[in-house]
C-alpha cells in the first residue's frame, strides 16, 4: 500500500510454505497447543519471516460482537483509529492482546483488540452489517498510516507476526485459547515485503486463508474484486483469495463445491471431454468459467480456509503444491505433509491425497448462525491505557 511503512526483514528463501489445519466437526473446543506442534514439524518449510494462526470459537462470551484485532505502529495511529471506530461502532470493550516474551520474536507493534457492533442507525439488514464492517476495515487499513486491522470476524481471531510459526503461537499464548477449528501457516507470501501484517492468514469477516504458492493471475483477480468494493492494499497475491471466498460464498451464495470450481476451474479440454461423455456438469462448469473467468486463480497454490462453520482445503487444478488430508473420528486434518498430522494424531482412520482442484470440505454438524441480528444493548465503553 502506498505510504505504508513495512517493518521487518527482507530476506528471501525459496523453501515451500507450511500449512496445517484441524477441525472438530462436533464443535469440540481444543487448545492451540496441537496446531503449534504441527507447525513445528513443518519448521523447515518456513524461513522465520512470518507465521500465523486463525482460531474459531475462542470468544464465546463475546460471540455477538465483531472481534477486531489491530496492529498499531504507535499511539498516534491508535488515536486516529479510535476516532473512526467511535463514529461507526458501539464498542463493548477493548484491551491489549495478551502476549509473552518469546525467543525469535522481536519488537512488536501495539497489538489491540476491540469487541464491537455497528451503530444501530448504520445498518438495517444482516448483509448491510457485514458489508459495513468490511468497508470500515478497508477504510482504516487504507487511510490510517500505522494501523492495520488483521482480523474482523465474530467469535474468532487471527494471530500473526514476523517469526517461525511455533514461536508466533507461543508469543500469542495460543495454548491458553480453545477453538473448534485451528489453521496455521509458516513463511511469507511470495512477493510481499517482510512485515507483521504481511504474514498469513489473510482475513475478512470470519474468512481466514493460508496459502502455499503464488497467484499469477493476481492483477486480473484484483481488478475483478475491486468492482465489488474490495480494496487490495496488502501488496500480496494471497489477499485476493480471502476476498474471493467472501464474494462467492457470502455475497453470491454459491455452494462451497461450486465456489471451489470457480477458483480452481477445470481446463477447457477437460470440459470438452465431459461433454463427449454426456456429463451434465460440463454445462455448469462451462457457464461458471464464462461468468467468473476473471476470478479464476492461476498459478500454483494450496489453500486452507477457515470460516465459522467449517474448513476448506483446495489445491490448484494441476496441484503444483502439496496437500494431504486425514480423518480421525470427528476430526478433519489438512496439512502440507502427513508428518504434521501424525504429530498430533498418530492413529488415523483415513489418509488421502486430494486430487488437483478437488476440495476437502469440513462442516460443523451444528452450524453457527452469525448473521442473525441479536439485540445488543449499548454498554459502557471500557478503555485501557497502553501498557
Amino acid at each position: 500500500m502506498e505510504g505504508r511503512k513495512y517493518r521487518g526483514n527482507y530476506r528471501r528463501n525459496i523453501s515451500g510454505c507450511g500449512l496445517a489445519g484441524m477441525m472438530s466437526e462436533d464443535g469440540r473446543l481444543m487448545s492451540g497447543e496441537p496446531i503449534i506442534r504441527a507447525m513445528e514439524v513443518l519448521h523447515d518449510r518456513a524461513n522465520g519471516l512470518g507465521g500465523g494462526f486463525a482460531a474459531y470459537g475462542i470468544y464465546p462470551h463475546k460471540k455477538e460482537f465483531y472481534a477486531l484485532h489491530i496492529m498499531y505502529d504507535d499511539i498516534r495511529a491508535k488515536e486516529a483509529t479510535d476516532v473512526l471506530l467511535d463514529e461507526r461502532f458501539e464498542i463493548d470493550s477493548e484491551e491489549t492482546i495478551p502476549t509473552r516474551k518469546t525467543p525469535g520474536i522481536g519488537k512488536s507493534p501495539l497489538l489491540w483488540r476491540y469487541f464491537v457492533t455497528p451503530k444501530a442507525d448504520r445498518c438495517t439488514t444482516d448483509t448491510c452489517e457485514e458489508d459495513f464492517v468490511i468497508d470500515a476495515v478497508m477504510h482504516i487499513n487504507e487511510k490510517v498510516e500505522g494501523a492495520f486491522i488483521f482480523s474482523s470476524g465474530k467469535n474468532m481471531g487471527a494471530f500473526k507476526a514476523v517469526g517461525f510459526p511455533e514461536d508466533v503461537g507461543r508469543f500469542y499464548r495460543l495454548d491458553e485459547y480453545e477453538a473448534y477449528t485451528w489453521i496455521g501457516h509458516g513463511r511469507f507470501p511470495t512477493n510481499t515485503p517482510g512485515w507483521w501484517g504481511g504474514a498469513h492468514p489473510f482475513t475478512i469477516l470470519d474468512w481466514a486463508l493460508v496459502h502455499n504458492g503464488e497467484i499469477s493471475s493476481y492483477g486480473i483477480n484484483k481488478r475483478y474484486l475491486e468492482m465489488f468494493g474490495y480494496k487490495c492494499t496488502m501488496l500480496t497475491d494471497t489477499e485476493v483469495g480471502a476476498y474471493a471466498f467472501d464474494l462467492l460464498l457470502r455475497k453470491h451464495k454459491l455452494p462451497v463445491e461450486i465456489a471451489c470450481k470457480v477458483l480452481s476451474a477445470p481446463f477447457w479440454d477437460e470440459i470438452d471431454r465431459m461433454k463427449e461423455k454426456g456429463d451434465p456438469m460440463a454445462d455448469v462448469y462451462e457457464k461458471l468459467r464464462m461468468v467468473y473467468g476473471s476470478i479464476l486463480l492461476n498459478g500454483p497454490f494450496a489453500f486452507i480456509v477457515g470460516h465459522t462453520n467449517g474448513m476448506i482445503g483446495l489445491a490448484d487444478r494441476v496441484k503444483l503444491r502439496p496437500m494431504i488430508a486425514a480423518r480421525k473420528d470427528d476430526m478433519l486434518y489438512i496439512a502440507s505433509e502427513e508428518a504434521a498430522i501424525r504429530e498430533i494424531s498418530p492413529e488415523l482412520d483415513r489418509v488421502w491425497n486430494p486430487k488437483a482442484g478437488e476440495p476437502v470440505i469440513g462442516r460443523l454438524k451444528n452450524p453457527v448462525n452469525n448473521n442473525s441480528k441479536a439485540k445488543i444493548k449499548a454498554k459502557v465503553k471500557v478503555k485501557e491505557t497502553v501498557a
